[in-house]
């Protein structure tokens, strides 16, 4: 244990400059980050008082390619980012764990009483219940802790700041009473667990595993409960690029039969096979058949089909090209990837309402606006929300303008690809 004040000497000292660059990448925010941990600190001493353990980060995430292929066994490329949620932590001698986020009240949950509950279902009390208690199970030490929570991983913008908050929870338990000893892996499996059961949502692993990881993280889902995890190490930055999202601002409200549509879709084609998934079925059976299942699912069930099977390809041609250093392949496949979910997996608008494209007008903008300078595609679910740009690093300042300029002040987040998942930062 360590006293607050003491901590807050010490960034401002500068002793950490070094290692939150190394974190979070981007020299530029350094202060910011270092204020951003001194507030964190203040507001823990308030709340718990003026000694603390650690303090530890977990990351959002980008979907890089791989759009709706986690839930038919597929592949997905994707990484962890600069933006965080960060915990000031310390043990107590307490059967309980006190977390507060900042801007939400205390969670106090009891480690004598870590059972669902159906009354939390949709909770973030569920989701900390959910990730103590499987922890638990799986032959972990735990124990009580207190932490003040704040992050800027933005809700709702595909980033994953429920995934980033179940990493956390989870890299704490491990760093707290397991000596950093739990798997990313594990930590991420946790996480889904919690998310699943605990919450009730029914998330494929891609969102925690990215979160937890670290870096860019190829996954292959063909045994979704014993995935392939590949971790690829790249340096976008070195490479000259940034990757920009940007929340078009468009709503989610009336979304849920756009986002039900396409699995189940994809399901139906792989029922005319005799399958449960697509992953089981193969491509040139489909195109053989083509006929059938047009007649019987539909033709956007079937280019959804095909979608699915070219996507897996362009991940895997997406990872060959980071490995070799291949930044123009890499790219040239990510606009592929876009125009790939705009016109086979058609998740771009919702055709219950043609007038409202938020997305599209961003990619035509990103389209116009960068040229040779980037690509731009869909990011996460689609209908509304995000899309991705891969940015030079010399032309983000112009593309944030333009975008800014359209969808309001602050809706393009430059963000860098950081190499750490979950991780105590001091």
């Amino acid at each position: 244990m360590e006293k607050v004040d003491t901590f807050i000497n010490r960034l401002e000292g500068n002793e950490f400059n070094e290692r939150l660059l190394d974190i979070y990448v981007d020299k530029d925010k350094i202060s910011y980050q270092k204020e951003r941990y001194i507030e964190a600190l203040k507001a823990f001493k308030k709340l718990f008082g003026d000694e603390a353990e650690a303090i530890f980060s977990a990351p959002g995430r980008s979907e890089i390619g791989g759009n709706h292929t986690d839930h038919q066994h597929g592949e997905v490329l994707a990484a962890s980012i600069n933006d965080d949620a960060i915990a000031v932590v310390a043990r107590t001698g307490k059967n309980e764990v006190n977390i507060l986020s900042k801007g939400y009240d205390m969670i106090t949950i009891s480690l004598d009483d870590l059972e669902k509950k159906e009354s939390e279902e949709g909770t973030t009390h569920a989701l900390i219940r959910g990730v103590i208690a499987k922890t638990k199970a799986n032959g972990h030490s735990i124990g009580g802790f207190d932490a003040y929570v704040t992050s800027n991983v933005l809700s709702g913008s595909g980033l994953s700041s429920s995934a980033a908050f179940e990493t956390l929870v989870g890299t704490i338990l491990s760093g707290l009473y397991n000596d950093m000893s739990i798997s990313a892996i594990e930590i991420a499996i946790i996480g889904q667990y919690a998310e699943n059961v605990y919450f009730g949502k029914p998330c494929g692993l891609m969102d925690q595993m990215a979160c937890s990881v670290g870096s860019l993280c190829h996954i292959d889902f063909a045994d979704p409960s014993d995935p392939i995890v590949e971790r690829i190490t790249f340096d976008l930055d070195g490479a000259g690029y940034s990757l920009c999202i940007t929340d078009t601002k468009g709503s989610h409200a009336d979304l849920t039969p756009d986002y039900a549509a396409v699995p189940a879709e994809m399901k139906a084609v792989a029922a005319c096979f005799g399958k449960e998934v697509l992953h089981e079925v193969p491509e040139e059976d489909v195109i053989a058949h083509a006929s059938v299942v047009r007649e019987k699912c539909g033709d956007r069930a079937f280019l959804r089909a095909i979608h699915f099977y070219e996507e897996n390809k362009r991940v895997r041609n997406e990872v060959a090209a980071l490995n070799n250093n291949d930044i123009d392949t890499f790219l040239t496949t990510v606009n592929n990837s876009g125009n790939s979910s705009y016109k086979y997996l058609q998740n771009v608008y919702t055709n219950h309402q043609v007038d409202k494209q938020n997305m599209s007008i961003a990619l035509m903008l990103s389209e116009m606006t960068l040229g040779e300078n980037g690509v731009a595609r869909v990011h996460g679910g689609g209908f509304a929300g995000t899309i991705q740009a891969f940015v030079k690093n010399e032309a983000v300042a112009e593309y944030k303008k333009k975008m800014d300029e359209i969808f309001g002040e602050g809706s393009c987040n430059v963000l860098k690809i950081r190499k750490y998942g979950g991780v105590k930062v001091m």
